[in-house]
């Protein structure tokens, strides 16, 4: 269901929705969380880098095929410190891999769902990302990302050092 409780008629492009890339948790620090999802995980997170055009600082976990991204907000403007403000707290956001995000975003804009974004940007890791409003996806923030070739399945080693 899309605009107005009509139910959006299927387009030709039929992309599918790969799988779960991650789960975006809003914290309010990194330095607080990332002990805690240490040893949820076992293991160090498998990278740590600030996205200045999201404002956030992102710490990112393996698990499996997928992905837990912990956000810290690095401006009080930042999606994450508004979502923070208005107490939210914990999943900031849904991600589902996509094979072609441009046609994927197409697609669903002619399907009637609610681009945040209608040009891919770029997120953490370098990765095309895009997002769809929650007013469209029953209320939850879904990014899409392009997953490249050789994206799934990577394994993952954890950076060596000491343990929090």
């Amino acid at each position: 269901m899309c605009r107005g409780g009509q139910k959006a008629p299927l387009q030709q492009w039929q992309e599918p929705l790969m799988k779960i890339h991650h789960v975006g948790i809003a914290v309010k620090s990194l330095e607080q969380a990332l002990p805690i999802f240490r040893r949820l995980t076992g293991t160090e997170p498998d990278s740590v880098e600030e996205v200045p055009d999201q404002k956030v600082r992102a710490a990112v976990f393996g698990l499996g095929e997928s992905q837990i991204e912990l956000l810290e907000a690095t401006a009080p403007d930042s999606p994450i410190a508004r979502f923070l403000d208005k107490g939210g707290k914990g999943v900031h956001h849904l991600t589902l891999a996509v094979s072609n995000l441009d046609q994927t975003l197409a697609g669903l804009e002619g399907d009637g769902f609610r681009l945040i974004d209608r040009q891919p940007r770029i997120g953490a890791g370098g990765q095309r990302i895009a997002f769809l409003h929650p007013s469209s996806t029953s209320g939850v923030l879904i990014e899409l990302v392009e997953e490249r070739d050789g994206d799934e399945g990577v394994a993952r080693t954890p950076p060596s050092g000491p343990r929090l």
